[in-house]
This record gives C-alpha cells, sequence and structure tokens, in this order.
C-alpha cells in the first residue's frame, strides 16, 4: 500500500453502499455512493450498523408476515429504522472525505 493512501491515524480509503451495505476496498469492485478514510475500529463499528440496519429491514418483514394484525406500527417501525440510518450516515459523515461530508450535509439528516 502507498503511504499517501494511509494518513497518520492507520486511516485508508474506503468506498461505500448505503444502498448494498457495503464497504469495499477497492473502488472498481462494486458501485459505491461515498469515499470514506478509516481505521480498522471505524470499519469494525461500520459494519456492524450495517448488520443491525439489515437485521432491523429484515425483522420489520418478518414481523408483519408473522402477525399481519399484530405487527408494530409503521411509523414506529420506520422510525427505529430511520434513527439506525442516521447513526451510519452519522458514521460516514464522521469518516468521510469533504465531499462526502457536503454530499451527507445536503441530504439534511439532522
Amino acid at each position: 500500500m502507498r503511504n499517501e493512501d494511509r494518513n497518520e491515524e492507520g486511516r485508508k480509503p474506503y468506498y461505500v453502499s448505503v444502498q448494498a451495505g457495503q464497504i469495499l476496498a477497492d473502488p472498481e469492485a462494486a458501485a459505491y455512493e461515498l469515499v470514506i478514510n478509516a481505521n480498522d475500529e471505524e470499519i469494525s463499528r461500520l459494519h456492524e450498523l450495517f448488520k443491525e440496519l439489515a437485521a432491523a429491514d429484515n425483522w420489520g418483514v418478518r414481523e408483519l408476515a408473522a402477525n399481519p394484525y399484530n405487527a408494530i406500527s409503521d411509523e414506529q417501525r420506520n422510525s427505529e429504522y430511520d434513527s439506525l440510518l442516521q447513526r451510519v450516515y452519522k458514521q460516514l459523515y464522521d469518516c468521510g472525505t469533504d465531499t462526502t461530508k457536503r454530499h451527507i450535509e445536503s441530504m439534511q439528516l439532522w
């Protein structure tokens, strides 16, 4: 790895697709939306957030299928999912390049 690909905090560039829940080291491996510079700990936290996001999405679908008349409200489910999504974007913002930060700011999530 080239020295310019790492900064003083052990960070290196990653390419993130929130939609796919992917964090890529190679920008040509798949489509991505955002670029971040992160260390191993930050990437681990982001992986955990993506797992939580996927689990929340899957739980809502399973809950609705199993108990269509007794499921939590759409508003409650959406609120919990939105809160988790905001945590994902906060983590991405904290590690983001200037371009990524501007993009997230334009989304007006908080």
